[in-house]
């Protein structure tokens, strides 16, 4: 049963500072009970007040970290099953499985896929290792994977190899995936000892639940759990069911992060797994499971990864500064358009089509589009020549022609004002009429 504010409160110091980022007491007291805060921010809780609050306070889904140094990648703590509640916590994570023969032809194409977009770094981030039956060949296949920087995934049902593969990755923490309804007292044993995160599978939702409760009991507190592989449409209403449980009827033995092996549900089909890839990255795999993962493939999962777990509030931009394309050096034609993601894409996908060389400007418009920012006064004719003058753009640039967006051709005049010596050019008003229009200005 849920704590009430005044229930937190009676354990909460009465100091009445401003500590915690709160006026009083139970102003702080309120808000943990809605989960607007954690305990931890406050500094004069004791640790009994924490032991005995922290289970009743804490998120649904069980929140913690797999992986180590600079691999380290959250799971669960969500809150809500749908993202326009609130935002999302933790993102999904994507794995490539391999196995001792495979995986010297899978990790090149594995690495190669490693970019940022918008600030965050995108790749695989787990290497999914079937153990196949040989335990040695296993542990030859969990040294190599540590050499690779991806956190592991080991997916190893013979608690000996699974022993054998802890001896070498445990210290970077990784998912033994293995758990089952008949190994569940030595596997639990395992992820006690060797403090690892444990991957639970069942035959059913049943069994699942059942295995789950039986872990807990034996002190495993980090849990994931397999939606199955018997069925698309099993494992999606195993994700959303596990997930609604957990959300909506506050059953924390589904309250842990989900594993979906997209490579298992359809094997052999790269198409087919990248569109399950992208169902469960909407409803609700934790980590997901491919057999390959290329650029076809990675950039349409990353962006729509991004876009789930993105704040709906705060728009996502590109960094202002120049952006050269097509070879563009100094002499090149100046493009300026909004710091808006989608518009950056579109117009920046536009303009490598036309093959011309340009600078493209991008000034800080507040992540709007075009007219939004031009309406609030982010694009505007002084916005722009603030921007050149504070990124020394004349000093870096010698090609003075400046093309601005159709839609605010309104701001030509006034550029021109701000900006003495260059030369103003509106663009067409639609992304796909650049390509016509700059190899027809190159031309003439």
């Amino acid at each position: 049963m849920a704590l009430k504010g005044l229930d937190i409160f009676k354990l909460t110091p009465k100091t009445n500072c401003k500590d915690c980022g709160n006026p009083t007491c139970m102003a702080f007291a309120m808000k943990v009970a809605q989960g607007a805060v954690e305990l931890d921010k406050c500094p004069h809780m004791s640790e009994e007040a924490k032991a005995q609050l922290g289970d009743a306070t804490a998120p649904p889904m069980k929140k913690f970290t797999l992986g180590a140094g600079e691999s380290v990648f959250t799971l669960g703590g969500e809150t809500v099953l749908f993202r326009h509640d609130k935002t999302f916590v933790s993102k999904n994570l994507y794995a490539v499985s391999v196995c001792e023969g495979s995986f010297d032809g899978k990790l090149p194409e594995i690495m190669k896929v490693d970019y940022d977009r918008l600030g965050e770094r995108m790749y695989v981030e787990f290497l999914n290792l079937q153990f196949t039956g040989d335990k040695d060949k296993y542990a030859g296949l969990v040294e190599k994977a540590m050499g690779t920087g991806r956190g592991i995934i080991l997916e190893c049902r013979d608690a000996d190899a699974a022993r054998a593969a802890l001896e070498i990755c445990a210290s970077v923490k990784p998912l033994l995936n293995g758990a089952d309804a008949q190994n569940l007292n030595a596997f639990g044993a395992l992820a006690i000892e060797f403090g690892v995160a444990l991957g639970v599978t069942g035959d059913n939702l049943d069994e699942l639940y059942d295995t789950a409760a039986a872990l807990e009991k034996l002190g495993c507190k980090e849990l994931v759990l397999d939606v199955g592989s018997s069925s698309v449409k099993g494992a999606f209403a195993a994700a959303v069911q596990m997930r609604r449980a957990a959300l909506r009827d506050n059953d924390r033995v589904f309250g842990y992060p989900s594993l979906v092996n997209a490579a298992k549900l359809a094997p052999g089909d790269e198409y087919l797994q990248t569109a399950l890839a992208s169902v469960f990255t909407l409803k609700y795999g934790s980590i997901i499971v491919l057999d390959k993962m290329s650029y076809a493939q990675a950039l349409p999962l990353y962006g729509l990864r991004q876009n789930i777990y993105t704040d709906p509030q705060k728009p996502m931009k590109v960094e202002p500064g120049i952006y050269p394309l097509n070879g563009a050096d100094a002499d090149a034609l100046c493009v300026t358009t909004v710091d808006f993601a989608l518009t950056y894409f579109v117009v920046s996908g536009e303009l490598e089509r036309s093959g011309v060389p340009l600078n493209l400007l991008i000034s800080d418009a507040g992540g709007y589009s075009v007219l939004t920012a031009w309406a609030a006064g982010k694009l505007s004719a002084s916005s722009i020549s603030k921007f050149i003058k504070e990124f020394e753009i004349e000093n870096k640039i010698n090609n003075r022609t400046l093309v601005i967006p159709g839609k605010v051709a309104v701001l030509k005049g006034e550029i021109e004002e701000k900006l003495p010596g260059w030369t103003v050019v509106v663009a067409p008003n639609e992304a796909v009429e650049l390509v016509k229009f700059f190899k027809e200005y190159k031309s003439a």
